[in-house]
């Protein structure tokens, strides 16, 4: 079979989960991968190894792979691993590396040092169907160059001292996803270079300002809410917004997110968790001005989203995709029988990876996704992500901090349980590992579960 045939049938799906090992792991595929990358470095044997970090397939319409590169170190390289994106599509990309945005973003990217050792952030490849994008470029989000400067950084941090110390901050991608989102973190080694709030930060990256000051507004009104209200909880608050670099600027949290805790004692991991639930609590029992400017989000909406999600599983495993379809089905029916509730704020990503501890107690973090909805949906997806880390256990300590509540909100909750543990095993179990099917399996047998827990009176 010809090498674009082959592609051409890894994106339509027929190739099924052979033929995405086969685009992520095989040799021939990485052989084009460096050499594409070769071409773009200044010098001969810069390029170490790239190691492959996330992949999302559409089947039909693109494979995105993303992978952290290291470069031997030259001068003025910056940081030595450049993240990148590798975009396959069923018709090969044409006349977008030349275009103005492209040109414009490499000629600012030079002129603030952001090149080294690349001379072109981006290439195409036709015969492979392949196009690449490097960090710091991306049309979409074209800040990124400048929120990729420390001199620019600093020039909007409050209360710094001279920003004569501006480039000894080093700058690390923590997120790379052009069209998407980006999120950047800044480490000062020189003490003169910290803020009030310590020497690391980070930056969030919007596509639209409005956006970005929304975020600000509202992550602002959860700190506030939970400095009075959180017993024991609080909520990281953010340090500046920047509407002409559409971004917001965090603090560094100290301490490690609840997720590691569930490897521990179970008693500590019941504390923390019992934390979480009252902390929830809490938030579902704010005023309306944390409501306000939020959208609503509903059953429905979410139903789609996991449909939406869970695309590929339809070409990679059938069987799967089949139990997957059921679960949504009886979702929708089960929701149909029950008394809803009047929506009010949710954070909407409440999971154990945003609730750090920390020397002044349990902190949580990102408030991006907060809207207005059914409390059973925060509910469900907190039970569902210990279900993710195989803390089933600590699911009684997390109901029991949250409090009593109506049986019926409880049933929605194992509802939203079975749809969101089916949306983060399709997302978070990466296509390239060995065992993709297997684990997929495992845990969309738990969604039916909670799913039958949902149907008890």
């Amino acid at each position: 079979m010809k090498r674009g045939m082959k592609i051409a049938e890894v994106l339509s799906g027929r190739a099924g989960l052979e033929g995405v090992r086969w685009l992520l792991l095989g040799k021939r595929v990485r052989t084009v991968l460096r050499r594409e990358l070769d071409a773009l470095l200044d010098g001969a044997d810069l390029l170490g190894p790239c190691h492959l970090r996330r992949a999302k397939f559409k089947p039909g319409r693109k494979f995105t792979a993303y992978y952290d590169v290291r470069v031997r170190p030259v001068r003025d390289c910056g940081n030595p691993v450049r993240p990148i994106a590798v975009t396959w599509t069923p018709e090969a990309s044409a006349g977008w590396l030349d275009s103005q945005p492209v040109l414009e973003m490499q000629t600012e990217a030079r002129r603030r040092g952001q090149m080294s050792p690349f001379h072109h952030l981006v290439a195409n490849v036709p015969p492979d169907r392949m196009s690449i994008q490097i960090s710091p470029l991306d049309t979409r989000f074209p800040q990124l160059v400048r929120m990729s400067d420390p001199r620019h950084v600093r020039s909007i941090l409050p209360r710094v001292p001279s920003r004569s110390t501006a480039a000894s901050y080093a700058i690390t991608p923590i997120r790379y996803r052009p069209g998407q989102r980006h999120v950047l973190r800044y480490d000062a080694p020189n003490p003169l270079a910290r803020t009030d709030n310590g020497s690391t930060f980070f930056a969030k990256l919007y596509a639209e300002a409005n956006s970005a000051a929304r975020s600000f507004r509202v992550a602002s009104r959860v700190a506030d809410w939970l400095d009075e209200h959180g017993d024991g909880v609080a909520s990281y608050r953010p340090l500046v917004y920047s509407a002409a670099d559409a971004a917001v600027l965090y603090p560094e949290v100290v301490g490690a997110p609840l997720s590691r805790h569930f490897r521990g004692p179970r008693r500590e991991t019941s504390r923390l968790t019992w934390l979480a639930g009252s902390a929830l609590r809490t938030l579902h029992t704010s005023s309306a001005e944390l409501t306000s400017e939020l959208q609503l989000h509903t059953f429905a909406t979410e139903l789609k989203e996991v449909a939406r999600a869970s695309e590929h599983v339809d070409a990679l495993m059938p069987t799967g995709a089949r139990t997957i379809a059921e679960v949504l089905e009886r979702a929708r029916e089960l929701h149909e029988q029950l008394p809803e509730e009047p929506p009010t704020f949710a954070h909407g990503d409440y999971k154990a990876d945003h609730l750090f501890d920390t020397p002044a107690g349990l902190t949580l973090i990102d408030s991006d996704s907060c809207y207005m909805a059914d409390p059973a949906l925060d509910l469900g997806k907190f039970l569902a992500d210990l279900q993710w880390w195989g803390a089933g256990h600590a699911q009684d300590a997390f109901l029991e901090g949250y409090g009593v509540c109506a049986a019926p909100r409880l049933r929605r909750a194992r509802l939203y349980e079975a749809l969101i543990l089916v949306k983060i095993t399709v997302r978070r179990v990466r296509l390239f590992e060995r065992h993709w099917a297997t684990r997929t399996a495992q845990l969309i047998a738990r969604a039916e579960k909670a799913l039958k827990v949902g149907e008890l009176p």
